[in-house]
């Protein structure tokens, strides 16, 4: 499945399906373990500091997710771009589209650090974010994106690794900067006596870790794929391609966590205790969320791949185990965390209010997460093909509209905190009845396109 010698799958020969699941593990390890880093960042403070400090925290989630997505769109754009440009075999172009990547994540990283800092108390105060915690939710929201430089470096690097098949390495990174933050967290927290500011500075730190790490791996890559101090250039044509699927994703993720942060706004008016219960609960979904990108992520990179290559039968099988492999492993994780819920809950905090809070969240959200699966799965592919509007504009207007619709017109009929967590699974079985057919039929037109031109 590993070439000898090699820190990649080849995607273009043997097996699909069990080398879908190598690409898709390391990915998801990835994202769970960077998820329970974040985890262990809110449990330090909830246990050590405050159940305050650990709501300032959750109150900033949304808010980062929503400004993080325009570039981790742009970084799903860079490789699909970069897969397809390895499926042709165009090791020039592949170089250049790796530069232009590097230099375009400095650039977004930067402008993001300094829009951030000036941009926090105003943003958080429109979330109606509680008085009693403001102060504290703006000092770690300015001290988050300090880091947003090596944030997004780390993502855009990740992403050309995973064009050629390697989602082992990002992960060691991971596990060693994160070994890191944990224990600088505890020495902040618990040692220093600091609260969100300690948790902040540590990510900050293993952020600057990983992203170096990262760089230097890349520096010592094949020569396709080796970054050179010297070479940095943004090459046009190639940003063109990657904006032009990167950017329709990045939109439709910007305002698929506008959603959230218009929903975490009604969170907010519900008090501190369903801001902590919805900080909780949301891990299990990250949880779940990851598995099922991690699996739209390998769908992503095998078709752009074996659509560069032209390799149309495996095409086909690419699209069959996407779909049947990820929503079935969401659907196990998620039934594990309905099932211990309450005990997963209290890992976060003693109070019993925000733990009961937890588990009616998780109860109604977790229930169908699979199907949200379909929705990360399809989209990606879709991209991989060269449709990168029609996904977003349907996950804009059927995901993020029935949730706006739900909050503004539904919600205040009965404002408990069951009863607005509903708009995600309406939202997720609305989507999927949308996007199904038109995916099918997207997919076999540029199937019967590929083979049309490889007969000419």
């Amino acid at each position: 499945m590993i070439k000898k010698g090699a820190s990649h799958l080849d995607m273009l020969n043997g097996p699909i399906a069990i080398k879908m699941i190598w690409f898709a593990l390391p990915v998801a390890l990835s994202a769970l373990f960077q998820q329970m880093l974040n985890a262990t960042d809110i449990a330090v403070v909830g246990h050590f500091a405050s159940s305050d400090a650990m709501a300032a925290v959750g109150a900033n989630t949304f808010i980062i997710n929503l400004m993080l997505n325009i570039f981790i769109g742009l970084s799903v754009g860079a490789n699909v771009v970069i897969a397809q440009l390895i499926g042709q075999k165009d090791k020039e172009n592949t170089n250049k589209a790796v530069h232009t990547t590097v230099l375009l994540s400095i650039f977004c990283g930067l402008f993001m650090s300094i829009l951030g800092w000036f941009i926090a108390r105003p943003v958080l105060t429109l979330l109606s974010t509680p008085d009693e915690i403001l102060d504290l939710a703006v000092l770690y929201f300015r001290i988050y994106f300090l880091g947003m430089p090596f944030i997004i470096l780390f993502n855009f690097e990740s992403a050309i690794l995973r064009s050629k098949g390697d989602t082992k390495r990002p992960l060691y990174v991971l596990i060693i900067s994160g070994i890191f933050n944990v224990l600088l967290n505890l020495f902040l927290v618990v040692k220093c006596h600091l609260s969100v500011e300690g948790v902040a500075i540590a990510t900050l730190v293993s952020s600057i870790i990983s992203s170096l790490s990262l760089l230097y791996m890349l520096s010592k890559e094949s020569p396709d794929l080796r970054i050179e101090i010297h070479k940095l250039k943004i090459h046009w044509n190639i940003l063109k391609r990657i904006a032009y699927i990167g950017i329709p994703a990045g939109i439709q993720g910007m305002i698929f966590n506008f959603s959230n942060v218009m929903i975490q706004g009604g969170i907010n008016s519900l008090g501190t205790a369903a801001v902590a219960a919805n900080t909780a609960s949301l891990n299990f979904d990250y949880f779940c969320f990851f598995i099922g990108n991690a699996f739209g992520q390998a769908g992503t990179s095998f078709m752009s791949q074996n659509y560069g290559a032209k390799q149309i039968d495996r095409c086909k099988r690419v699209v069959r185990n996407s779909m049947i492999i990820g929503p079935v492993t969401v659907l196990i994780v998620s039934s594990i965390f309905i099932l211990f819920a309450n005990q997963l809950a209290s890992f976060f905090t003693s109070d019993p209010e925000v733990i009961r809070l937890a588990v009616i969240r998780s109860q109604i959200v977790l229930a169908i997460y699979s199907i949200h699966s379909f929705n990360e799965i399809m989209s990606g592919i879709l991209r991989s093909l060269g449709y990168a509007i029609i996904p977003a504009w349907i996950n804009i207007i059927f995901i993020c509209g029935v949730r706006l619709i739900w909050l503004f017109f539904v919600f205040p009929m009965k404002p408990e905190m069951g009863f607005l967590m509903y708009c995600y699974p309406i939202s997720w079985i609305v989507n999927v009845a949308i996007l199904m057919p038109i995916f099918f039929v997207l997919v076999h037109r540029s199937i019967w396109k590929a083979r049309t031109l490889e007969k000419c």
